[in-house]
């Protein structure tokens, strides 16, 4: 049985952020936009010229969550960090961590205006290549944003693109949901959710974070670990018929046992749907 003969209500079609732009007064950042142009990619990204304020602002959020993270997020996420030489001193490059991605994982970084609409974003993770905005939230946003931001696509995404596993997985995702269609890339955007945006991994110290929607977020990265939440053991199929909100805070999460059982499992998914491109 394939998966658009499971579902057959019109609401299925529709992503979270979909569901949420619909709504009256929805933050037009939260509303995805098409790319009329090639992004601008590696060498070829101009760094913008942050204000005073804006540099600050990075580094309240560098020290905040370098704080929270400690005991919380995962080794691998840590070591990305500490190869992509992301610190508190000053906004990174755009330019400078798409060369150090290349040469870790062979992934490069485009510079986007904001919230991609799917096809944009899952086209450009399908050549290996990661959207990044470049601007920052404002001081009035420091505990939330509902849209990504740089902080969100730098802290939060970028480090765990230096793991080979979690690379070959992210693109193969890109690959496999670039030519998906209807209820099958809903699901797909579910998976994403629970594993890119707020995935949970179980380690030898306890469960950790690798997720950047979580990394990134106070609120949900000391939420996150609490018994609050739900941990369920990561199932792809489980995983994919999960609904989600993007506006609160998550109730359930799902915990993988390693990058290569994320790898594995979502390509095992993959072919038990006929979904390989």
């Amino acid at each position: 049985m394939t998966i658009e003969s499971e579902f057959q209500k019109d609401n299925k079609n529709l992503s979270a952020y979909e569901k949420a732009a619909k709504d009256i007064g929805a933050d037009p950042r939260v509303i995805p936009i098409k790319l009329e142009k090639p992004a601008p990619t590696g060498a070829e990204i101009v760094y913008p010229d942050y204000s005073a304020v804006e540099q600050r602002i990075w580094q309240i959020l560098f020290d905040r969550q370098s704080e929270l993270i400690k005991n919380r997020s995962c080794k691998e996420f840590l070591q990305g960090q500490k190869d992509l030489q992301i610190s508190r001193d000053t906004i990174p490059y755009l330019s400078r961590l798409s060369e150090k991605l290349k040469k870790s994982t062979k992934w490069e970084v485009a510079r986007i205006p904001g919230l991609l609409h799917e096809g944009d974003f899952f086209g450009m993770l399908a050549d290996a290549v990661f959207p990044s905005t470049d601007y920052i939230r404002t001081m009035d946003e420091l505990e939330y944003t509902p849209a990504p931001d740089m902080f969100h696509d730098i802290f939060g995404h970028m480090p765990l693109i230096t793991q080979p596993s979690f690379a070959r997985f992210y693109q193969k995702y890109g690959q496999v949901a670039a030519n998906a269609t209807g209820l099958a890339r809903r699901q797909l955007e579910t998976i994403y959710w629970f594993t890119v945006e707020f995935g949970l991994i179980a380690t030898a110290d306890g469960t950790r974070i690798y997720g950047a929607g979580i990394l990134s977020s106070p609120k949900e990265i000391i939420h996150s670990l609490t018994d609050a939440v739900e941990k369920i053991p990561f199932e792809p199929e489980m995983v994919s018929r999960t609904e989600y909100d993007v506006w609160h805070l998550q109730d359930k999460l799902f915990v993988i046992d390693s990058f290569e059982d994320l790898e594995q499992q979502f390509f095992q998914w993959v072919d038990k749907n006929g979904l390989n491109p």
